[in-house]
Order: C-alpha cells, then sequence, then structure tokens
C-alpha cells in the first residue's frame, strides 16, 4: 500500500465488536485475566494499551518499520533510546540539535557516566574522527534544528556499522512522509510526535521506530521499566493527525518554499536556510534522500535582535510561540526559546546567532502568510 493508504489504515481496523472505524479510546488502567498467568494480551496499560497499540503499529508502518513505541513527549523517547548507554560508553553527536536533546546530553546522560563529543554536521568525515573505542551511538538530526542542515544518512549509517556503532536519526523536521531513515541504513528512528504527527499543537508525544528486534526489545523493557508513556487519548490524537500527515505535509512544503523564494531575495534578510533552495548547500542531497523539502525555514535577518524584535512584534498570523509542526504558523526566537539551555558562547559557536529566527509555516493560504511577514518586514 502507499503511504497515504497506510496512514489511514495500518494498525486501526475497525473495533471487531461494535464495528466502530475509528479506534476506540480505552481509558483503562488494568485488565480482567482469565486466571492467573492469563490475560488476553494486556495486563497494565504502562506495559500496553489498545490505543496506544494501534498508533505503535501505525508509525511503524510510516516508517517501514518492524516495530514501534509511543512515548509520553519526544524527549521521553529520546532517553529510552539512551538508555540502551551504559557507564563509560561514548556518544558522537551532530553539533545542530534540539536544546532539549543537548540539555540531556550534558545535564542528565553525562551524570551516568556517558559523554558525549559533538561534530560538524558540514563534515561527515568528522564523525570518523570523534570515533572512540567506547563509541556505541551517533545521534544526528536531519534536517537539523534550527539551521536546517542535510546529513548524508546512507554514509553515516555505513560507516557506523562498520564499527558497530547505533545510528539514531530524530526524523522530526522531515516526518516519515518526506524521509524515511531506516530505508538508509538508520538503526533507529526517533520523532516527537507534538509536531507534525500530532499537527494540531494539542498533545505532547515521541516515537521510537526500529526494525531491529534485538534493540526493540531493549526499547520495550525500558519503555515499561521507566514508564513514560502517552496517555490513551493523546495516542488517539496522535493516530487522528496520521491520517491527514501526507495532505498537510505536501501543503506544509508548498507554503515553505514559495516563502523561502521571496524571504531569499528580500532586502531585509542576511541568510536564509531552506533545503528546497538550489542555494541551500545540501540542495543535491536533500533531493537524493528526502521526497519532499518540508515546511521548516529559518533566516537571519539584518539589524540584529531589534529587527527580530520588531519583526516578531508587528506578525499577525505568525505566533510568537515554542514547537513547530501545526496547521497554523508560528515563529520561535531559538537564542532564548529552543535552544535556550545552550550556553550563549556554545550557541554562537554553533551558528545560532541572536538575529536567527525560525519559522514553522503553517497550512494557512500562502499569499496571506507573503502579506504577513512583508508587511512585519515593511520599514513604515
Amino acid at each position: 500500500m502507499e503511504f497515504e493508504t497506510r496512514a489511514i489504515h495500518e494498525g486501526q481496523k475497525p473495533d471487531p465488536q461494535t464495528g466502530a472505524v475509528i479506534v476506540p479510546i480505552y481509558l483503562t488502567s488494568t485488565y480482567e485475566q482469565e486466571a492467573i498467568g492469563q490475560h488476553k494480551g494486556y495486563e497494565y496499560s504502562r506495559t500496553g494499551n489498545p490505543t496506544r497499540q494501534a498508533l505503535e503499529d501505525a508509525l511503524a508502518s510510516l516508517e517501514n518499520a518492524k516495530f514501534g513505541l509511543a512515548f509520553a513527549s519526544g524527549l521521553a523517547a529520546t532517553t529510552t533510546v539512551l538508555s540502551l548507554l551504559k557507564t563509560g560508553d561514548h556518544i558522537v553527536a551532530g553539533d545542530d540539535l534540539y536544546g532539549g536533546t543537548y540539555r540531556l546530553l550534558e545535564k542528565v546522560v553525562k551524570n551516568w557516566g556517558v559523554d558525549t563529543t559533538y561534530v560538524d554536521i558540514d563534515n561527515i568525515h568528522d564523525f570518523e574522527s570523534a570515533i572512540q573505542s567506547n563509541t556505541k551511538l551517533i545521534w544526528i538530526e536531519t534536517p537539523t534544528n534550527p539551521l536546517l542542515k542535510i546529513i548524508d544518512i546512507a554514509a553515516l549509517a555505513n560507516f557506523a556499522h562498520q564499527n558497530n556503532i547505533i545510528l539514531v536519526v530524530d526524523n522530526t523536521f522531515a516526518s516519515p512522509y518526506f524521509q524515511q531513515p531506516l530505508n538508509l541504513g538508520a538503526d533507529i528512528v526517533v520523532h516527537s510526535t507534538t509536531k507534525y504527527l500530532g499537527g494540531h499543537s494539542d498533545i505532547i508525544g515521541g516515537a521510537v521506530v526500529t526494525s531491529n528486534e534485538e534493540l526493540y526489545q531493549q526499547l520495550k523493557f525500558y519503555q515499561n521499566a521507566i514508564g513514560a508513556v502517552p496517555s490513551p487519548f493523546d495516542s488517539w490524537l496522535v493516530l487522528r493527525g496520521i491520517k491527514t500527515l501526507a495532505v498537510r505535509m505536501r501543503e506544509h512544503e508548498k507554503n515553505a518554499l514559495f516563502l523561502a523564494k521571496y524571504l531569499e531575495k528580500h532586502p531585509k534578510v542576511e541568510r536564509i536556510y531552506y533545503p528546497g533552495l538550489p542555494t541551500h548547500e545540501q540542495y543535491h542531497l536533500a533531493k537524493e534522500q528526502m521526497s519532499g523539502f518540508g515546511g521548516m525555514i529559518s533566516l537571519e535577518l539584518k539589524g540584529g535582535l531589534t529587527e527580530v524584535e520588531r519583526f516578531a512584534s508587528r506578525l499577525q498570523l505568525f505566533l510568537l510561540a515554542e514547537s513547530l509542526g501545526g496547521v497554523e504558523s508560528l515563529l520561535c526566537y531559538p537564542a532564548k526559546m529552543t535552544h535556550g539551555s545552550l550556553p550563549e558562547a556554545e550557541r554562537l559557536k554553533r551558528g545560532i546567532k541572536d538575529n536567527l529566527v525560525r519559522l514553522s509555516v503553517g497550512i494557512e493560504h500562502y499569499l496571506d502568510l507573503q502579506a504577513d511577514v512583508e508587511n512585519a518586514l515593511a520599514d513604515k
């Protein structure tokens, strides 16, 4: 089946008891057992819930994976993956990544006795140079947050497997509609389902998918042991969002590409980051490993922080808010919002300047979005 069909049907068969077309919300904490040691597939809703199971099956299908796991947040999913490591292990991570992931690695995982080396994403050979004898995991985002850099997943997967290292790809920005890292050799894919998969800015959630059964069994154990699972209602909301993912992603991309082309030529814009522009340094790689370029744009404004504050205050449709991937357009100021956990020197070193803004382009009419941006950038 094609992606659009799987998004609507996989893991979401009509309810066998009532014929309900939509998966029911199983609001139960526990399940009656037929006898001691005999149950009907479910014991306790932290361990498993039918609504969550439907979501996990759907998530696996979207990424062409064998196994899916749902979590209470993207960081809960990330923490569970990092629980595969033990004291003395080492991580290599791309230097452009979500500030919450950096905070987790530096303020939590480091306390486990697991160190992380950050490498320049623009040079894939730097990953090889950073490998140590105790390196167990490589963590990347592509496209990255917030500079929208693209990393060659297939090349990195080949190198990782030669060295018996697990490759994890955070696929949140692309969504499974535009990119499927497991097909390119990644071992594990992570999502914040809060974003495009949910799609309506009304839930917090995360996901992990893999086709490696050994890794899945370990992750499934940690999912239950740690217990950071989504509620049945949140699972149902993500299932609802997934049904329209393909339609929404096409609109996100159409609007983002239109705005990126407009902003690229605007005299107030110092630099623009969007992988769908031929001027993007990894444009050809993006075309090769992605089926589309997504709905995220980052740009640096001339005039520094003063111009950023003026721009943000004058927008009407783009709302100043954390997060991304909802149907509504959002503006984020990474230096103080998503990447506020990075020390200033570290943030600037990674290219996250004080004049950088990030746009999550929604699915409003593209001409209205252009008019909103144009008015906010105008001299008047």
